[in-house]
C-alpha cells in the first residue's frame, strides 16, 4: 500500500482514497493532525492503513475519524491499540465549526483523501464532499476513458 512519492514540498505520500474522488465533487479540502499512539506511528510509517472505508464526523466542537484500519505493528506486543478505534483529528476550532456547519446540509460530507507525512509527522487531508449521482460517475469514467485514448494516440504519433 505504500507508495514512494514524494513532492516538492517535502510530503510523503503514505495511503491516498481515490474512491473518494470518484463518489464525491470534493468542494474543500483541509489539512489536520492526527492522534496515534507510538505503535500506530510506526505502523502508518510502513503504510500500514487503510482510508477506503472511512469517514470523518464532527462532534462536540471536534473531529474524529471512523473506520480508519491501522494494522497493528507486529512488534508492539501489549501496546498496540484496536485498529479500527475512532481517532481524533487535531484542527483549529473555526474550522471545525465551519465544517460542521457545512455537514448539517443535507448530500454533504466529510471524507479523508490522503495520509501522508509532513515534516515528520503524520497528517490527514480531509475533504468536504457532495455525493456524485450515478450519471455523474458515468460522466467521470466517459471523460476518463477519453483522456487515456488521447495520450494513447498521442503516444503512439510522436514514436
Amino acid at each position: 500500500m505504500e507508495k514512494d512519492i514524494n513532492t516538492g514540498s517535502g510530503h510523503k505520500l503514505l495511503v491516498n482514497n481515490k474512491k473518494a474522488y470518484f463518489d464525491y465533487f470534493i468542494e474543500e479540502k483541509l489539512e489536520v493532525g492526527i492522534e496515534l499512539f507510538g505503535t500506530e506511528v510506526k505502523s502508518v510509517r510502513q503504510g500500514k492503513c487503510s482510508i477506503k472505508e472511512a469517514y470523518v464526523d464532527a462532534r462536540e466542537g471536534e473531529l474524529y475519524i471512523y473506520g480508519m484500519n491501522i494494522t497493528p505493528y507486529e512488534k508492539g506486543n501489549i501496546f498496540n491499540k484496536d485498529p479500527l478505534r475512532e481517532r481524533r483529528l487535531l484542527a483549529h476550532k473555526r474550522e471545525i465549526l465551519k465544517l460542521q456547519g457545512r455537514t448539517s446540509v443535507k448530500g454533504y460530507t466529510i471524507l479523508p483523501l490522503e495520509v501522508y507525512l509532513s515534516r515528520g509527522k503524520v497528517k490527514l487531508l480531509i475533504g468536504l464532499g457532495r455525493g456524485k449521482k450515478l450519471y455523474d460517475k458515468r460522466d467521470s469514467i466517459a471523460k476518463k476513458d477519453m483522456r487515456r485514448e488521447m495520450e494513447r494516440d498521442f503516444k503512439v504519433k510522436n514514436i
